[in-house]
This record gives structure tokens, sequence and C-alpha cells, in this order.
């Protein structure tokens, strides 16, 4: 992302652009819609109603035409939900831009939560919540975050609670529509061959909103959970599956990129020392990795891994020996320098795809960051030294503050208690 222009509307809408070299351009909008703006009894309507503006709306009537829209000029078409935003993108030939703009500003503007759709939709949320049940080396993050969080927006699943997913009614859609799809919580984001101008022509023609004003707020971060170290979801596996890790930095936090080096030379790639040293030399797992998880104002830092069932023990003592090496032997300037390259070559590759651009840009203009070129985080990766990462290592690696999530067969807390010592 070499150069960006920004424009925000007398209605509060933003637009965001960024001018690469690419026959495709990628449309997506983001709006301040994740779970975190729920309460419990409608735990999963941001991600559930991310599904029900794909059922039609007023120019593009069901499913059927929405597609067939997209697939008729070989778009990429789909949708996400986070916990602070949702977003809806089309990646198409540029030439085909009007089809992107046409069917994206339907579907948010005017969808019909029609009640038939909504009640068919249940059972393909159900489908989805049985998939990522059935998946641990997915469903393993969520509960850690649940651990982490607490019973706090931040600590549940954007998919949701069954009870919500049987039972939400095309008032309560409307009703959260009308609460967040507003001008001012929403991100106009562009990447590709085309230029700022042409983008506020196309925005000013198809995205007239109903609504202009944000009427929901998200929950204030309450803290971590500091009641529970360890979280087992008993299941017949052949693979046991571990996330144990800490609170970490916020989005945007002066360290961020300290920890995020870190969390590479640690366990970001095939060369980490979590690799080398708990799957090549023990063989105790197939994958494992490091990886820092940030949000507005709070954060974690974690190693997932699926180990042999049979040598559990070893494996928690093993990932928690790699914490204890962090401090007593931090990160070498040979270990950081080779982090660096890493984490400023996987940006690089990112940054040329028109997709990546525009998730980078909208993201940072919804939620207040500052837009950084790349040679800006350039900059902040250049300015981490070994000394900022021995420090951080002593913020974050605390004893007291770890946790532990665990998928697999019958085990109790107490059996990863006694394993989780420095």
């Amino acid at each position: 992302m070499k150069s960006f222009q920004q424009t925000t509307l007398d209605n509060g809408l933003r637009i965001a652009t960024s001018t690469i070299p690419s026959d495709s351009i990628t449309l997506l909008v983001l709006v301040g819609a994740g779970s975190r703006y729920e309460e419990l009894e409608i735990s999963g309507i941001s991600h559930f109603i991310e599904h029900m503006f794909f059922k039609g709306a007023s120019r593009f009537q069901n499913t059927k035409e929405v597609s067939e829209a997209i697939d008729g000029v070989g778009g990429q078409f789909n949708a996400f939900t986070g916990k602070e935003y949702a977003g809806y993108y089309v990646k198409l030939a540029k030439e085909n831009k009007h089809v992107a703009f046409d069917v994206v500003s339907d579907m948010l503007i005017n969808p019909k939560f029609d009640p038939a759709e909504i009640d068919k939709e249940r059972g393909v949320i159900m489908e989805e919540l049985n998939m990522y049940q059935d998946t641990p080396m997915y469903q393993i993050g969520w509960d850690f975050e649940k651990l982490m969080f607490g019973d706090q927006p931040m600590g549940r699943d954007q998919i949701g609670t069954k009870t919500l997913i049987n039972s939400v009614t095309q008032e309560q859609f409307q009703k959260y529509h009308d609460e967040l799809y507003s001008t001012d919580n929403t991100v106009i984001a562009v990447s590709g061959n085309i230029e700022h101008e042409e983008i506020l022509q196309l925005v000013d023609k198809y995205f007239q909103f109903n609504i202009t004003e944000k009427k929901r707020t998200w929950a204030k971060f309450e803290g971590y959970n500091k009641d529970t170290k360890v979280i087992i979801q008993k299941k017949k596996t052949e693979q046991a599956h571990l996330c144990i890790g800490f609170p970490g930095y916020h989005t945007g936090h002066d360290d961020f990129y300290a920890e995020k080096l870190m969390s590479i030379a640690l366990g970001g790639n095939m060369s980490s020392r979590m690799f080398l040293n708990v799957r090549e030399a023990q063989g105790l797992c197939y994958y494992i990795h490091s990886t820092v998880d940030d949000y507005t104002d709070c954060g974690h830092f974690s190693t997932n891994a699926g180990v042999d069932v049979n040598r559990i023990d070893q494996a928690v003592t093993s990932i928690i020996n790699e914490y204890k090496q962090l401090l007593e032997n931090p990160i070498t300037e040979k270990e950081l320098i080779k982090s660096k390259s890493y984490l400023y070559g996987k940006l690089v590759i990112g940054l040329e795809d028109s997709q990546e651009v525009a998730h980078l840009l909208g993201k940072q203009v919804l939620l207040g960051e500052g837009v950084k070129t790349l040679e800006d985080l350039k900059k902040k990766i250049d300015a981490v030294t070994v000394e900022d990462i021995a420090r951080v290592a002593q913020d974050i690696i605390k004893p007291e503050m770890m946790k532990l999530a665990y998928i697999g067969p019958e085990r109790t807390e107490e059996s990863f208690l006694e394993h989780m010592v420095f």
C-alpha cells in the first residue's frame, strides 16, 4: 500500500482507496457490527445477519440473483464477521466495477430479512456451528478466548448461541440493522487500478444509505479473566489440541511490533524455536504456531498445537519451557533480523493483493488506527531492538496470567495445573 486517499462525506460515510497495479479491483465494505456489540440474549446476531444479506434485497431479489450477478462476471464474493466489525467484499475485473457496487450496496442498504429465508438459514448456521465444533484446530482458538476474556462479549464466539440461532426474528434483524448499518459506522475501501475520484462517483451513485447515525455501542472491555486457568472440552480425537498463552497488547500499543516479532521468533514459522524444539526435536506435534491476536483495547499472545494424545504432558511442559526460555535466553540479534525479514516479506506479498490492501486500509480507517503505508510499517518493524523484545517478554510472560485451553480425550484440570509451572 504505497499510497492511499480518504474522503469523509457530510453524512459521515468514509471512503478509502489505494491505487495499485492490478487488473482487478476489490470493493470491501466494513461495518462496525461485530459480536462485541451484542448482549448475551442476541449473541450471534452479527454473524447471522451477515448470512441474511445474501438472501435478497430490492434490486437483487433472492440468493440466485445475487450470486448470478457476481458469478456472471467471474467475481469472488464473500463476507466475514469478527468481534469488532463485519466485512463484505467483491473482487472482480476492473471493467465490471459497477456490478460490485450495485450488488453490495443493495444487499446492505435494502435487505428484506424474509422470515421464510431466516428459517431456512437457521439450519445452515447450525451446520456451520457443527463444522467448527468438529474441527478442533479452529475451535481451540475460540475456547482460548472464552477462557482469556471470560463471560463478556469479547469472550463469546461470533457464531453465537443455539438459542439465538433457533429463535431470532425478522424484527430483531431489522432493529440491529437500523442500529449499526449506518453511514457513520461504515467504511468503503477499494483497492486496485482505479482512481479515488472515480470511486467517489460510484459511491454517490450506488450507496444511498437510509440510516446515517449509529445507535448502538460495543461493550466496554471489563478486563482479563483471573479466576480460571484451564478450560477443557472433552472430545474423542486422534490428536489433542492445546492453546497456551497470556494476555497481550491491544492494537496500536507502542510495543505491538516487538510482541509481533517475538511471536515469529518463538513460533511463527518453520525455523522458529517452537517448531524446531517441540515438533522437530521431539516429534510431539504436527502443527504448532505462536500468534498475536489484537483488538482495540485488549489482546493475547499464544501458542496452538495439535499433539500426540499419549504425550500431552510432555507437550505442555515443552511449550511452557519455550516460554521460560524466552525469559532466560532472550531473542538474539540473529533471530530478530530473521523475524524482521520474515514479517516484512509477508507484508510485501500481502500488499500486492487488492483484497489484502482493501482489508488493511478499511480496518485502519474504521477503527481509527491511522492509516500506515508499507514504508510506515517497515519503520516500525526496523525500530524494534532485542532489548525491546526482552522487555516485552518480561511484561507478557507472567506465570500467574498463563491460560491453557484443551480439546481431546478426557483430562482433569488438576492434571494440567501440575505442569503449568515455570
